[in-house]
């Protein structure tokens, strides 16, 4: 009798074992907040005019076959197909209920006609525009105040030509500052997959003030020395998922923002509930990086699951004095690094302030940051993590980490500094500072 209880326990454990294996092959996903969606009714862009030439100019296109679909109102939304070809054309907005679809071979280029480029006011919570005083140029793409909004296609491209943007930029020529390719401001339900986002003129993807916000399947290229070309940020945004997504640019791959300083504060909008997961990148700037701009507070991030290569950071958590509000609940996971000038950054005194009416006393409250399952190869510096002084970064957990320099795979043989932090630290080569050295 014990022997067949004991087999019939072997065998049941043999088929949890089984079905656990096969649960963990299905890749989790959050993508479920925003389903992709089969809508009925379906107009070309050469319906309205649309040339695929790469000469001419489509932007009227754009904008009456976008004006017909939010005047009509069609049941269940409306597709917008763009064929294959190159629809050059100026800046236009999306509506909503609508789901704008490049096939194969299918590109929206934008001009470089910049002396002509829309002007849009200042984000609130940044007080002026993120690189000048005043407005900023209006995204390639954008929406404000939208729902229901899908771009997706099959890998077609959204080609923002910034070359031009860059040289203005780093001959300090620019106006105002410089447009994303897409945005979208005070909206819900957004998806974009499966497309290519390359050479846009400053942040790649950029929500703000919007909420269940879907970015998969999608590819994100810029050259390594073009400035300010951040893949995704997440910006005074909520339940935003960021997934299985290739990015090479010119900053921060996948970046969560909050607003600046006393503009930050005053509009309060927090960034929460983020999932980053399955992303493979490289850029001379940070895999995943927590601000610099915070004020309006970020919180429960979560990250998983990144291959990060030939990488100035893998982790950077970014504020500084001015900024206020809080960071706390984040937790990046299961990483890989294959070559960082550094693996881990904290910085207390990172990044600028908009003007200089911030106030000195509004220090940021950060608060439960845990880094786990962490392995690096040809990591040159294992990490400097610098709190603020009257304002220590507290509650930080480093677990299962193994970095190594590129000799004799040893570990690297530049150790940590800290100042201003506290917390703890569980099986971590090279050895953490003394101030984190107890469990956690």
């Amino acid at each position: 009798m014990l022997r067949f209880a004991v087999s019939v326990f072997i065998c049941f454990s043999t088929i949890a074992s089984i079905l656990n294996s096969v649960a963990l092959s299905e890749p989790i996903t959050c993508s479920g907040i925003v389903p992709m969606k089969n809508r009925n009714d379906k107009v070309s862009i050469k319906d309205f005019g649309g040339v695929g030439d790469g000469k001419t100019l489509n932007t009227k296109a754009f904008q009456k076959a976008i004006d017909q679909i939010r005047k009509t109102k069609k049941t269940g939304g409306t597709v917008l197909y763009i064929p294959p070809g190159v629809y050059l054309s100026e800046t236009f907005n999306l509506t909503s209920h609508m789901t704008l679809y490049l096939a194969k071979g299918a590109v929206i280029k934008a001009t470089q006609d910049s002396e002509n480029w829309p002007l849009t006011a200042p984000l609130p919570s940044y007080g002026r525009g993120r690189e000048l005083p005043g407005g900023r140029y209006q995204s390639f793409i954008h929406a404000d105040g939208v729902e229901d909004v899908i771009i997706t296609g099959d890998n077609g491209t959204f080609e923002g030509q910034g070359a031009k943007w860059w040289d203005m930029y780093k001959q300090k020529t620019l106006k105002f500052t410089r447009p994303s390719l897409i945005e979208f401001m005070n909206s819900k339900d957004i998806l974009i997959s499966n497309l290519v986002f390359q050479n846009s003129p400053f942040w790649n993807i950029h929500p703000v003030y919007s909420s269940n916000v879907v970015v998969r399947n999608v590819t994100i290229l810029a050259p390594y020395d073009s400035p300010n070309t951040d893949g995704v940020d997440a910006d005074s945004s909520s339940h935003v998922c960021i997934e299985d997504s290739f990015m090479s640019t010119g900053d921060d791959l996948v970046a969560v923002k909050s607003g600046w300083d006393q503009y930050g504060i005053a509009f309060g909008r927090p960034s929460s509930d983020i999932t980053i997961r399955r992303i493979t990148g490289t850029t001379q700037f940070a895999g995943i990086a927590i601000g610099s701009e915070t004020s309006g507070g970020i919180e429960n991030v979560y990250a998983e699951q990144l291959n990060l290569y030939n990488i100035g950071l893998a982790v950077h958590v970014k504020s500084n004095v001015g900024r206020g509000a809080f960071i706390r609940n984040i937790t990046i996971t299961d990483v890989f690094i294959d070559g960082t000038v550094m693996a881990i950054q904290y910085g207390g005194n990172s990044g600028g302030h908009p003007d200089d009416n911030y106030d000195r006393k509004a220090l940021p409250v950060v608060k439960g940051i845990t880094v786990k399952n962490v392995v690096g190869v040809k990591v040159e510096q294992a990490g400097d993590l610098v709190g603020l002084e009257g304002a220590p970064y507290a509650g930080l957990c480093f677990s299962n980490i193994s970095l190594y320099s590129s000799k004799q795979n040893g570990p690297t043989s530049t150790p940590w500094t800290c100042s201003n932090v506290t917390g703890g630290s569980h099986l971590v080569k090279p050895g953490l500072c003394g101030a984190l050295t107890s469990s956690c």
